[in-house]
């Protein structure tokens, strides 16, 4: 039938230390580090629906594009890792605006927690914010979903740019080591727009219950402040 419309029921959301879309990772698995809940939606809170899960090493999540607002679709799309300058079809893109605004990412399973009245998965990896809806979960395997040879177009350009970071000691003390690397990792990927190029220009995003406010000098990120909440 054409032009179908299917349901699609919500089973999870994620739950992370990014409240706001800023800062968080542009594809899942560049910061190993992150780690992100799965916590089910009422309906779905049964351990038996994972059982077995805990045999894989990856999985992939079926999400939504939940902060992005729909207001029809374009068939090219300017992606951020091309300065914002060039355009590509949307199909070659990972672009949250698509025709539907549906995500896919591939992430590390931690842990599974069958808690018979509240089973949840820990991840990590996950390139999500904080309330995204999940709606399915599939086992990553490794003999039909890896592919050493593909490859990877426009984006091997720029699938090695990082930025240094530097983070002043006395502000560094105000985290505990492991979510300074988590934060270090995080502000290596350059979470700016790809557009912006302003050195004197200071960005802030909450991370973790924290205020972080960075600005970037020469292919540096350098902390600003980090403020608790």
């Amino acid at each position: 039938m054409d032009n179908q419309i299917i349901e699609t029921k919500v089973i999870a959301r994620i739950r992370s230390e990014f409240p706001t879309k800023f800062g968080i990772p542009r594809q899942s698995g560049l910061v190993p580090s992150l780690r992100a809940r799965i916590v089910f939606e009422p309906e779905y809170r049964n351990a038996e629906a994972l059982r077995g899960i805990e045999e894989f090493s990856h999985l992939w999540l079926i999400w939504g594009f939940s902060e992005v607002r729909q207001e029809g679709w374009s068939p090219t799309v300017r992606p951020p890792r091309l300065g914002g300058n060039r355009r590509m079809g949307v199909f070659a893109t990972r672009s949250p605006f698509r025709p539907n605004p549906i995500g896919l990412s591939c992430v590390e399973l931690i842990e599974a927690d069958f808690n018979p009245k509240n089973p949840t998965l820990l991840i990590g990896g996950a390139d999500l914010m904080d309330g995204t809806p999940i709606y399915d979960i599939k086992p990553y395997l490794l003999t039909t979903d890896c592919h050493p040879e593909a490859t990877k177009g426009f984006t091997q350009e720029h699938e090695d740019y990082q930025l240094e970071v530097e983070i002043p000691e006395a502000i560094a003390r105000r985290l505990k080591p492991e979510k300074l690397e988590k934060l270090r990792e995080v502000l290596a990927q350059d979470p700016r727009p790809a557009y912006h190029n302003d050195e004197e220009r200071v960005y802030g995003f909450p991370f973790d219950g924290y205020e972080v406010r960075f600005s970037v000098m020469e292919r540096k990120a350098i902390v600003q402040s980090i403020r608790k909440m």
